[in-house]
């Protein structure tokens, strides 16, 4: 704007480009769109197109709002049903529409990021253990639990049974895992169930391990737990009778077959105990 007021003034449009140190094109453009009425800036037009031939007509609009409105689907299955009548419209027009009107959850500002902690490479034992819990149901229908962990290097495991299951139960587990262990503990792994919250995460940095969450519906990365709670159920309670009781006396007897006489095809039939002497 003090270009276009030199201007005003009487100096040449060329003068005013060397004084302010713009091209005389940039100083034409700003003289021609500048307002009269004395303001210090030359306000910003938006940059959206007057007209664009490639804008879809206003009935595709409002079919996919509709649509959308109607089920809540995602914007690939709202695309999906569109192209099922014959409506020809991209998948990036219908997320497009979609956000343009409002029609998304958008992510809270008041959220806190989770910072994800890099999956270590399990080389030595305790590098990496998985935690996770067996839900039970008795036949009155009172509920119980049996928390687990397993190492990944030496498929050394540990279970012992609860009857709930919160932050403060899941830290006595891991004390208790850690009485047992011959080795100490770096990184412990779960899944984001709430016994294994950020409550767990702060009592565990205390002790100098690392608390790390598996993603989201993807039970995958817990896998090895996974399928050490598997062999729990099949081989150790079985068909039994669902009763606290008749589980109890079960396990410590079945953790010391499995960690010292259970061949293991994932240790290339051995057991965790060799495993462990070689460490």
């Amino acid at each position: 704007m003090e270009a276009v007021r030199l201007v005003r003034k009487g100096w040449s449009i060329r003068r005013v480009s060397r004084h302010m140190g713009f091209s005389p094109s940039t100083v034409t453009r700003w003289v021609k769109i500048a307002p009269a009425d004395g303001r210090s800036t030359i306000p910003t037009k938006s940059s959206r197109p007057i007209n664009s031939p490639w804008a879809i007509s206003k009935e595709v609009k409002d079919q996919i709002i509709i649509q959308r409105l109607s089920r809540h689907r995602c914007a690939e299955v709202v695309h999906r049903e569109l192209n099922n009548r014959n409506v020809t419209v991209s998948l990036s027009t219908v997320k497009r529409t979609i956000d343009r009107y409002g029609l998304t959850k958008k992510k809270s500002p008041w959220k806190r990021p989770y910072i994800s902690i890099d999956r270590p490479i399990a080389e030595k034992p305790g590098v990496l253990l998985q935690i996770d819990t067996i839900h039970f149901i008795e036949s009155d229908g009172r509920r119980f639990y049996a928390y687990t962990i397993i190492d990944l290097n030496s498929r050394w495991g540990y279970a012992k049974l609860y009857d709930h299951i919160n932050p403060q139960n899941s830290y006595s587990f891991i004390l208790a895992a850690m009485a047992q262990a011959p080795f100490a503990f770096s990184m412990i792994q779960s899944d984001n169930g709430q016994e294994f919250s950020k409550g767990l995460t702060f009592r565990l940095n205390q002790l100098n391990i690392q608390h790390r969450h598996s993603r989201v519906r993807k039970p995958n990365d817990n896998a090895h737990i996974e399928r050490f709670n598997r062999t729990l159920k099949d081989e150790c309670f079985g068909l039994r009778p669902k009763h606290y009781e008749k589980y109890q006396p079960l396990i410590e007897p079945y953790l010391e077959y499995y960690n010292n006489q259970r061949l293991h095809l994932g240790l290339k039939l051995e057991t965790p105990a060799q495993v462990l002497q070689r460490s």
